[in-house]
């Protein structure tokens, strides 16, 4: 029988508690990137789960007031190829939906032989409008990727094979954090001499890229030859609108970067690895392995 402390942690960190919490369970305690306080932060606070809405079939769970982000680690489940990857969640940046766009993308691609990161990366401060949302996050999203290098023996992971996955609000956060060459914060250790760069990535509907005032990509997301190759998922019927997921792949084009983009017909926002009705949304997963399999090691 499960101990409380277990259904207690795979709850709060996003993992369905049912008959395959042993296979979709983190292998241990979370993993605190930053040492310490986190950039510009007084508090240590891992968030507050919210309550669970009874429409959310299956749950959804969403975590708020994130000031200290944590990082649960899901080791690859078949044929480990020494291939990581960073898994970002959506939630608007008020939040962090930690299994809907983490633990559950993890358990796809641990089948391929990945092992996976999921970071609950902070949340806007509600008294600092001002501050682009995606700034904290893309902090902690630069530490982790410099934290799984350094730690990369640890895994048994080779550090030239460390990708990213991210949904939604995190998807923005990939975006700039594959496009921009600068750290986002200075450098506090030997963690931060490893790169924060991914080899490779891929952005699922990514959230409100496209700045309708210029009919640009917002000026965070700077494309350059150093981009890695991306795969990139989107829908026609997202409110989040696709023509930013379109610009960014139409500037990957123009400076060479390998990519991919499925701009699907049907399927809203925020369906994470899930099915939708009247839509094929649900198979972009097995788009995604076909183009893993060119960059996977065998």
């Amino acid at each position: 029988m499960k101990s409380l402390f277990a259904v207690f942690f795979a709850s709060l960190l996003g993992v369905p508690v049912s008959g395959s919490f042993a296979q979709e369970a983190p292998s241990n305690e979370p993993i605190f990137v930053w040492p310490d306080l986190a950039p510009g932060e007084t508090e240590r606070t891992t968030g507050t789960q919210l309550p669970m809405r009874a429409a959310d079939k299956p749950p959804i769970i969403r975590v708020e007031k994130i000031r200290r982000p944590p990082m649960s680690v899901y080791p690859a489940t078949k044929n480990a190829n020494g291939s990581a990857v960073l898994i970002l969640p959506g939630g608007g940046f008020g939040k962090v939906v930690p299994n809907l766009e983490g633990s559950e993308a993890a358990h796809w691609l641990c089948e391929l032989g990945v092992t996976c990161f999921v970071l609950n990366y902070r949340t806007r401060l509600p008294n600092n409008a001002q501050e682009p949302g995606w700034k904290r996050p893309l902090q902690d999203a630069q530490r982790a990727m410099r934290w799984i290098r350094e730690n990369a023996e640890q895994w048994n992971l080779d550090r030239n094979q460390i990708g990213l996955l991210a949904f939604s609000a995190g998807g923005q956060v990939g975006a700039i954090l594959i496009t921009d060459e600068k750290a986002a914060y200075q450098s506090i250790d030997k963690v931060d001499e490893q790169s924060f760069r991914p080899d490779f990535a891929m952005l699922v509907y990514p959230w409100n890229m496209y700045d309708k005032n210029t009919d640009k990509l917002m000026p965070a997301i700077q494309v350059n030859e150093n981009t890695p190759p991306s795969f990139i998922i989107h829908t026609h019927d997202d409110g989040s609108t696709s023509l930013g997921s379109v610009l960014l792949y139409a500037d990957m084009k123009r400076k060479k970067v390998p990519a991919e983009l499925h701009v699907y017909e049907t399927g809203g926002h925020g369906y994470g690895t899930r099915a939708r009705p009247n839509s094929n949304i649900g198979s972009w997963t097995d788009r995604a392995t076909d183009w893993l399999a060119r960059r996977l090691p065998r």
